[in-house]
C-alpha cells in the first residue's frame, strides 16, 4: 500500500525532552514519507491538526501524553477525534487513570496505549499498523462513496 501524500504525524507532551527524543525517533524512520510535528499542549495540538489540514495536510497519526497541564490526553483525543474521526490515536503515557483510558478507547477510537519508557521497536510497529489501519478505513471509505454515487 502507498504511502499518503502530505500524511501528517503529531506528537503531543508537555515534556520537551519527550517530544523531541518522539521527534527523532520518528524522523529516522518516517522523515523522508511525513511530515512529523510536535506540540506542548493539547491546546497547541489541535491549532496544529486545524491549520495543517487546512492548508492540505493529512492528519494521520496522534501520539499524545495523558498527564499535561489544561486539558489532559483522553480530553485531546476525545476532541481530536470530533473533529477527524480516521485519525490513529495513540496514548503514551507513564501514569494515566483506567477511567481516562476506557473513555479515550470508548469516545475517541484510541488505537493503542504505551507506557513510558516506550520501546522504540513497539512504538514503530504500533505506528505501522495504524497507518495501514487509516489507509484501510479511507479505502473502505472511497468504496462506499463509489458504491453510493453509483446506486444513486
Amino acid at each position: 500500500m502507498n504511502d499518503i501524500i502530505n500524511g501528517l504525524l503529531l506528537c503531543v507532551d508537555d515534556e520537551q525532552i519527550v517530544l523531541h527524543s518522539l521527534r527523532d525517533q520518528l524522523y529516522k524512520v518516517y522523515g523522508n514519507r511525513y511530515l512529523i510535528e510536535i506540540a506542548e499542549s493539547a491546546e497547541e495540538g489541535l491549532e496544529i491538526l486545524e491549520e495543517l489540514s487546512s492548508n492540505g495536510f493529512i492528519p494521520l497519526i496522534i501520539i499524545s501524553d495523558w498527564l499535561m497541564p489544561g486539558m489532559k490526553g483522553d480530553e485531546f483525543l476525545i476532541e481530536a477525534h470530533r473533529r477527524f474521526p480516521y485519525i490513529i490515536k495513540l496514548m503514551l503515557s507513564g501514569q494515566v487513570d483506567e477511567a481516562a483510558v476506557q473513555r479515550t478507547r470508548d469516545q475517541a477510537d484510541m488505537y493503542e496505549f504505551i507506557r513510558k519508557p516506550w520501546d522504540v521497536e513497539q512504538l514503530i510497529q504500533s505506528i505501522d499498523k495504524g497507518l495501514e489501519r487509516f489507509k484501510s478505513c479511507i479505502e473502505k471509505n472511497a468504496v462506499v462513496s463509489v458504491w453510493n454515487v453509483k446506486n444513486d
